[in-house]
């Protein structure tokens, strides 16, 4: 056994839910994303004395996880799909107080931006989950993904952009899809 595997362990373990948590957003699947961190942690551990001390251990094991991905069927095979039921109910009104309505509002909401970030391109998505989700520094980001930070601000600012023309677009397409029925 390694002798720094137990340092190994002390950096890794804390980090297996955010790797979990970023594994199944780029895979969208439970076992795929199992297998992907399970496949993640047995090749940082193996390259482990490769690893520099000093450097940013979350940064790396987020690398291998994502070129791992990428290398994987399901990252040489990314999609894009729509899904077909749409289970937005249009803008959240304010309520002061949490109702049955409020909370089916929000969780309606969570989906619908949910699935607009599923539908983003793989780069898009993985520099936003990085940022907002996993709360990395712009620095993190670049050392996770090995471009420049430049890259990331650019790509950042495309993917919120691109995520909000989604988001906007289906609002506006419930809107009119939306029919007022009146009796007689």
């Amino acid at each position: 056994m390694d002798p720094q595997s137990g340092g190994f362990e002390a950096l890794a373990m804390p980090l297996f839910d955010q790797l979990y948590n970023f594994a199944h957003w780029l895979t969208g699947n439970r076992e795929e994303s199992e297998d992907l961190v399970q496949e993640t942690y047995a090749k940082a551990l193996r390259g482990f004395l490769s690893f520099q001390p000093g450097t940013n251990f979350r940064a790396w094991m987020y690398r291998i996880l994502r070129n791992t991905f990428l290398t994987s069927r399901t990252g040489l095979r990314v999609t894009m799909t729509v899904p077909l039921d749409s289970e937005d109910d249009g803008p959240e009104l304010a309520v002061a107080v949490d109702t049955p309505e409020t909370i089916l509002m929000e969780r309606s909401n969570a989906q619908l931006v949910e699935s607009a970030i599923a539908e983003l391109p793989p780069h898009f998505r993985e520099i936003l989950l990085l940022c907002e989700v996993e709360e990395m520094s712009y620095q993190e980001i670049a050392d996770t993904l090995s471009v420049p930070i430049g890259t990331v601000m650019s790509r950042l600012s495309r993917a919120r952009k691109t995520l909000r023309d989604l988001l906007r677009e289906r609002l506006e397409g419930s809107r009119s899809h939306t029919t007022v029925v009146t009796r007689r």
